[in-house]
């Protein structure tokens, strides 16, 4: 019993140390070359930070039917909506562990604001429908490789480009006015990740936050947009990239 059990743990080291010994993972030659290319699917969540106007709890005026209709308002918040996107990716090596890609997305992410009235049954939730194009440049740190294992850490810049037109509006009830955006506005994005090396390709799972420059909130007078002086857009998003 006792030479089974040692024999057990001496082939056990000796695989150990085989494997150890085997040669780095390929990956598909993604990082033998300057240029390279690849896909990505993320999964995305969106909120607003806001910062309201100083009378944002006066009730709604409406010049059209000359009154009030709504009521004073308690609150106005953001939860976190998900959502998801699929990219292309195109990387470039300028040092050996400095990198420039751009990773042009499509991305498919609501965002909403939850408006709390001092009549309960007003309160109510609005989304903000948007397909959007994102275009980032980032620069990417990485580490020494580690076998089939490497980290680092980006930033950038990127460009959100809304797709299609939104719905005129001006036609219908105030209070069933959506919340508008602008249709194109910059952020700036930074995150971490790995990658893994497989024999025929890299896989990098990533995480990375991302918050807009400036006020992404379109002007306007209507119920939901009057109390809010300003919108930025805040993302979480976890991705993975194929390489």
């Amino acid at each position: 019993m006792i030479k089974n059990w040692c024999l057990t743990i001496v082939l056990f080291f000796l695989c150990s140390n085989l494997l150890l010994a085997q040669a780095p993972a390929w990956g598909g030659g993604a990082d033998q070359n300057d240029l390279s290319f690849g896909f990505c699917f993320s999964y995305v969540s969106n909120y607003y930070k806001i910062v309201k106007k100083p009378d944002w709890r006066n009730p709604y005026f409406d010049q059209g039917v000359n009154r009030y209709i709504t009521d004073s308002v308690k609150g106005i918040s953001s939860n976190p909506t998900p959502g998801f996107a699929i990219g292309f990716i195109t990387r470039y090596r300028l040092t050996e562990h400095i990198e420039a890609r751009v990773t042009p997305s499509l991305v498919f992410a609501d965002r909403s604001l939850y408006y709390t009235y001092d009549t309960p049954s007003q309160d109510v939730t609005k989304s903000v429908q948007t397909t959007t194009v994102d275009f980032p440049l980032e620069f990417k740190l990485k580490s020494d490789r580690i076998q089939d294992f490497r980290g680092y850490i980006l930033g950038g810049i990127k460009y959100s480009q809304t797709v299609g037109r939104g719905q005129d509006q001006s036609n219908i009830d105030p209070l069933s006015r959506n919340v508008k955006n602008l249709n194109g506005f910059g952020s700036w994005e930074a995150g971490l990740g790995c990658d893994i090396y497989f024999e025929y390709f890299k896989l990098s799972p990533e995480i990375k936050i991302a918050n807009s420059f400036g006020n992404v909130l379109s002007p306007g007078n209507e119920p939901f947009s009057a109390p809010i002086s300003k919108l930025s857009l805040h993302t979480i998003m976890f991705s993975l990239y194929f390489e």
